[in-house]
């Protein structure tokens, strides 16, 4: 073991640089993924938000999108948002909406690598409308 620490021969540095190359390349993709995480778990609170809402409320109307536009600026996401009803839902009934975010998770200079992220929450109206 003493005789390969010794040895000067170099066979070593390019096994050396090579690694410390491709991890550096693992960590800087590591931080340019990392984000869209964030972004894939505000869309889910985003979702299960504007569901709960629309469950206290039992319609889709005013209150959701007074709802959309403060957690558009508490968490500085922007998705489209689709609901599967309209209006009041009474009491029971279910409902879903779905919020599509187009992300850009490209790397560098190397390329664009667009993805579209979908978050879904369901729910079931607590309101009876007589």
């Amino acid at each position: 073991m003493r005789e390969i620490w010794k040895s000067k021969k170099g066979e070593g540095y390019i096994d050396v640089v090579v690694v410390v190359l491709v991890a550096m390349m693992v960590i800087a993709m590591a931080v340019k993924v990392y984000p869209v995480f964030m972004v894939k778990n505000d869309l889910n609170t985003f979702a299960n938000e504007l569901a709960r809402v629309a469950e206290i409320e039992g319609c889709i109307g005013s209150e959701t999108t007074a709802k959309k536009n403060e957690l558009r600026a508490n968490l500085g996401v922007d998705p489209t948002v689709s609901w599967s009803a309209s209006g009041n839902i009474d009491l029971n009934e279910e409902f879903s909406v779905i919020l599509t975010l187009p992300v850009d998770i490209g790397f560098f200079e190397f390329g664009s690598f667009p993805i579209t992220l979908t978050a879904k929450a369901t729910g079931r109206s607590e309101v009876y409308h007589k």
